[in-house]
């Protein structure tokens, strides 16, 4: 997911977004949504959570 698209997200959410990198921007949306806030932790390719909507990319970008 591109950064424009998760800032817009925040903004819906009314997370301040502009001064973020995308980590720290999608683990507060995970924190105001109520759940993990694990983003690009599993570093060995493993988790649980099978309907997170960051799944693709955290799996990506734990593995970098």
């Amino acid at each position: 997911m591109k950064i424009q698209d998760i800032r817009s997200i925040a903004r819906g959410l009314k997370l301040k977004s502009s001064a973020s990198s995308k980590v720290e921007l999608i683990r507060q949306i995970q924190r105001h949504e109520g759940n993990f806030d694990c983003y690009a932790t599993a570093l060995l390719g493993i988790c649980d959570q099978t309907e997170c909507l960051w799944r693709k990319d955290c799996l990506a970008a734990a593995s970098q």
